[in-house]
């Protein structure tokens, strides 16, 4: 019989018990393959209940994480994401910080096509943060596009 997931082998931490990491832990990140590789499609993940240390006064800091993409070959399955993201939670790292960590973990892992993050941060002293990082593989349009998405963002 097969499964309702082809290339369910790749993954392997749906249907076991969660384990969470309590330091930075981008090991935890796994793939599978995109099915669709021919089709240009935007994947996105909000994670609106993203916690950070501040690096230097060690308070919390709280954020919705945005994550869009287009894949190519790989996948992130969303649980390894969701417990990748939870392993910042005692880490000392700024916002931009964060973002960019993301980001590169993720390029890391899949290779996408076009990726970018951003993060909604709460305010603290009466000022919010919300920085935005992406990136488009280089010589093709997707880095034509992380230009003009980056220009749009500004």
């Amino acid at each position: 019989m097969n499964s309702i997931r082809e290339g369910e082998n790749e993954l392997s931490l749906l249907g076991t018990k969660t384990e969470y990491r309590l330091d930075y832990a981008p090991e935890v990140l796994e793939a599978f393959t995109n099915k669709h590789q021919e089709n240009d499609y935007w994947v996105r993940f909000d994670c609106p209940e993203f916690t950070g240390l501040c690096p230097i006064t060690g308070q919390p800091d709280f954020a919705t994480i945005h994550i869009n993409y287009i894949p190519d070959v790989k996948m992130v399955e969303s649980k390894s994401l969701k417990l990748y993201l939870f392993s910042f939670r005692n880490h000392g790292a700024f916002h931009e910080d964060c973002v960019n960590i993301i980001m590169k973990d993720l390029i890391h892992l899949m290779q996408p096509r076009y990726i970018e993050v951003w993060g909604d941060f709460s305010p603290r002293g009466g000022i919010s943060i919300v920085p935005f990082c992406n990136y488009g593989r280089p010589g093709t349009r997707y880095e034509q596009l992380a230009e003009r998405r980056l220009e749009s963002y500004r």
